[in-house]
């Protein structure tokens, strides 16, 4: 039996208020983005978008009300998170189950032409250095000239000094915009609930065949570190367009 929409409704309006205590100014970095890809595809009829590491829709879902004439490919590893998503967000994209970073990736997919745009948030740093650095590659081989990456995530500068300011602003902002109360269910705790709804359970069992080990990923990778393997990986101009403390949304375009 498939998921159903009332499940998957209640599932991924779960996901969206736990999401908030772990993006800083999450509704506002998201209109960020769309505001950029946007103005990238301006001239574009029918724009083609990539959204790396979909989750269960959330950024696409909010893409394709901005640029409802867009096609949308998001792609993901987690067969629960891509589940919600086909079954909660089916009309924003097609979702595609595909490991970022690993050697064929964009193989999967099918892209019948080239990229406009790719975007992303909070979900590269999951990537090591090396993976990361082979992804931005993958990225650049897939856009069109004039295309871009635009990433919302946590870029800190280098240097302990300007880091350690930069994460102390961010950390003030997110008190003053509400932390969590003592009933507001956090990463682990929408996890663990999930994983005990019986609906769910035929999900769960593939997510635990088909996940890799969790790696040490890049979150502390610097902004000019991201810069300069941009740069190195053929992106021509890259620039922060939103920044509060070090969440920022940085944008790379092909040359």
């Amino acid at each position: 039996m498939g998921l159903s929409m009332a499940t998957a409704g209640m599932w991924v309006e779960r996901w969206e208020r736990q999401q908030r205590h772990y993006a800083l100014d999450r509704e506002e970095r998201f209109a960020v983005i769309a505001d950029a890809t946007e103005h990238l595809c301006a001239d574009r009829d029918r724009p083609l978008l990539l959204d790396l590491g979909c989750g269960p829709g959330s950024l696409s879902a909010r893409l394709a009300r901005r640029l409802p004439d867009a096609e949308i490919v998001a792609v993901d590893l987690d067969p629960v998170l891509l589940e919600l998503g086909r079954t909660h967000h089916s009309d924003a994209a097609r979702y595609v189950d595909a490991v970022i970073g690993e050697d064929g990736w964009t193989d999967a997919l099918r892209l019948d032409r080239q990229v406009d745009v790719a975007v992303t948030t909070t979900a590269l740093h999951y990537l090591p250095a090396d993976v990361l650095s082979r992804t931005y590659r993958a990225l650049a081989a897939v856009l069109r000239p004039g295309g871009a990456l635009v990433n919302g995530d946590h870029f800190p500068p280098d240097g302990a000094a300007c880091s350690d300011l930069t994460a102390h602003v961010g950390l003030r902002r997110a008190e003053r915009s509400g932390g969590h109360g003592p009933e507001d269910e956090d990463w682990g705790a929408w996890w663990r609930a999930a994983a005990a709804d019986p609906e769910l359970a035929d999900l769960f069992q593939e997510r635990e065949k088909s996940l890799p080990p969790a790696g040490h990923g890049n979150r502390h990778l610097s902004v000019e570190r991201h810069t300069e393997l941009l740069r190195t990986t053929g992106f021509a101009h890259v620039t922060t367009v939103w920044q509060v403390g070090d969440s920022r949304v940085l944008v790379a375009q092909k040359g």
